[in-house]
């Protein structure tokens, strides 16, 4: 058993925060949230995975944790301090449990998951790391926030408080000590990364606004460091593990409704295992799966033909030059059957667990559901800050263009109705094609949801994307040239696109169809 001091520690943490948030923190629900949502998507969450909480206190943090598990995912929350009975706003099903030693009421058990807030300190580190070490299952992964002590407006708040004789006990570590700790103990897959540039003295309003800049902040150099927090990510070995074979499937009226059309060029390394992953998740969704093949030149090939030899409902396509992400995903969408065309990239499936939001939009009535990587709820590691830049410019002027609100619609993570695919003009041979895909849509009237998912970048045993940002600028702003021509003079290469009305005509009678047949109303 440790020393009484080192709980005590952790209870003085735990109480710090929990004041903070509710008589400091304008957004602590929101901020909640942000972090619940953080949390599933980094280790994309599956049902019946556990959860263990550490520090609960007054439990603000497990009321969304709760929430973004839907229920799905037995919690256990911890509080350090002896005098918390369960929190009455606290969901029945999570168990709570005080503590007054580690492992302590935990002695024996094993969680996937370990999630925790401004715990860590220089005085307890070590030792709490080793106790998680042994709470894990392995393979199971830790998520902790603590307090950045290089933010210069905590700098500031500690130095008033000395003043005024109320100093802040906390021993912070940095970074660096973070890191060195974690790897020490064993722990491996390990990162940590600025976090969340929105804390007081902000009112909500200017919360809002400086929320929408957090995620180029956190991926910019230098700057990054006057983040409010630090996100810790670590896994116990063995680094990779058994995922588990689970369905996602949740809407009758989807069933085998989905053609899912994934470009390829070079991605013998990723196909095979996103394919698989989809199937295992996704599998009573799926009509077929389309990888186009373009042009590859590795084994990418002889890889989607053993794909489609093990199932029937993979159905390649093998393109002939020029190659084009344009022109593959346009003969992806002109093969597709199914009532609804799913596009991704093949170094998509780390967030396979996160596309059943966009199929849970689809089945509220969303023509268009689009993953969206710059939501107030996505997470972005890695991001390249010239491609963030780039990114936002582009959407602002397109905003301005054509005067209506969206946030991301150009990544290649969509759910479209068919009808509205079929209808979609290809003229872009590259990656502007994901600017077609998403903006057209808009133009032409459709019912449009955005998602948020987590992007991370490409890992070593994935290969390298193609993407370049000087080669393919040219063309998203030719796409932004011929939709204003299209909005503003009804001409320009996309004049064709159809009217609304035009579009709904189609439904109704492809509804009526659907009905005809039993299949139920969309």
């Amino acid at each position: 058993m440790k020393d009484v001091s080192f709980i005590e520690i952790l209870a003085a943490r735990e109480q710090f925060r929990d004041r903070y948030l509710r008589y400091h923190d304008p957004i602590a629900e929101d901020r909640m949230l942000w972090r619940a949502q953080t949390f599933r998507h980094m280790v994309h969450l599956l049902p019946g995975q556990t959860i263990l909480e550490l520090g609960c206190g007054q439990g603000i943090f497990t009321r969304q944790l709760a929430r973004v598990a839907r229920g799905e995912n037995p919690i256990t929350s911890m509080t350090f301090t002896s005098s918390i009975s369960r929190p009455p706003e606290l969901p029945f099903e999570v168990e709570f449990l005080a503590a007054s030693s580690l492992p302590g009421p935990l002695k024996g058990r094993r969680f996937d998951f370990i999630v925790g807030m401004d715990l860590l300190d220089q005085r307890n580190c070590a030792s709490i790391l080793q106790d998680v070490y042994q709470l894990l299952d392995p393979g199971g992964e830790v998520l902790f926030y603590e307090s950045n002590p290089w933010n210069a407006v905590l700098k500031l708040r500690r130095s008033w408080s000395r003043l005024f004789g109320q100093r802040d006990a906390r021993s912070l570590l940095n970074r660096l000590q973070l890191y060195e700790l974690i790897s020490q103990v064993g722990f491996t897959r390990i990162f940590s990364v600025f976090n969340d540039f929105v804390y007081a003295p902000l009112t909500p309003r200017l919360a809002w606004v400086l929320r929408s800049l957090s995620t180029a902040l956190e991926n910019a150099p230098v700057v990054q460091t006057l983040a409010g927090s630090i996100l810790i990510h670590a896994q116990k070995p063995p680094r990779t593990i058994q995922h588990p074979k689970t369905s996602l499937f949740a809407h009758k009226q989807l069933r085998r409704a989905v053609s899912i059309v994934i470009p390829c060029h070079n991605e013998e390394m990723n196909i095979g295992p996103l394919v698989t992953r989809l199937r295992e998740l996704f599998d009573e969704y799926i009509q077929e799966i389309i990888p186009v093949d373009d042009n590859s030149t590795d084994d990418t090939a002889t890889v989607i033909r053993k794909l489609a030899e093990n199932d029937g409902r993979v159905k390649p396509i093998f393109r002939s030059p020029p190659n084009g992400v344009g022109r593959a995903l346009g003969d992806g969408y002109r093969a597709a059957t199914g009532r609804y065309v799913l596009s991704m990239d093949c170094d998509f499936q780390h967030l396979l667990p996160e596309l059943r939001d966009m199929f849970d939009a689809a089945a509220k009535g969303y023509e268009v559901v689009v993953g969206s990587r710059f939501s107030g709820h996505s997470v972005l590691l890695n991001y390249p800050i010239q491609k963030i830049i780039a990114n936002r410019g582009f959407h602002f002027l397109a905003r301005l263009v054509l005067r209506r609100h969206f946030r991301d619609l150009t990544n290649n993570l969509k759910l479209i109705r068919r009808d509205v695919a079929d209808r979609l003009l290809f003229l872009e041979p590259g990656f502007a094609a994901n600017a077609e895909t998403g903006l057209q849509p808009l133009l032409m009237g459709c019912n449009i949801k955005e998602v948020p998912i987590s992007w991370i970048n490409r890992r070593a045993d994935m290969g390298t994307s193609t993407f370049r940002l000087a080669q393919v600028g040219g063309g998203y702003w030719r796409v932004l040239y011929r939709l204003w021509l299209k909005s503003a003079l009804g001409m320009g290469a996309y004049k064709t696109l159809p009217l609304r009305k035009d579009i709904r005509r189609t439904w109704r009678a492809e509804d009526a169809k659907i009905l005809g047949t039993g299949e139920g109303k969309f």
